[in-house]
């Protein structure tokens, strides 16, 4: 866990830790997945592929956020 730790608070990557990098990701993915489905229901003809696009992008979502706290919970552990 320490080298998880060590990433997580490094800075390695810019300004800012690798888990600010990883929240703002995954608040960057939950924000875009409710953008297309509110473009689905506008646009008619896009409402099928706009869910599929938007399953997907949740799905990454998903995967940020369990990474965001490993890294969170890898301080304490």
């Amino acid at each position: 866990m320490n080298l998880l730790s060590s990433w997580a608070y490094g800075l390695r990557l810019g300004p800012f830790p690798l888990i600010a990098l990883v929240g703002f990701a995954t608040y960057a993915a939950v924000v875009l997945a409710a953008a297309t489905i509110l473009v689905g229901r506008r646009i008619g003809g896009l409402r099928r592929r706009a869910f599929k696009i938007h399953r997907a992008i949740a799905y990454v979502a998903i995967l940020l956020a369990t990474f965001h706290l490993l890294l969170g919970v890898s301080l304490y552990v």
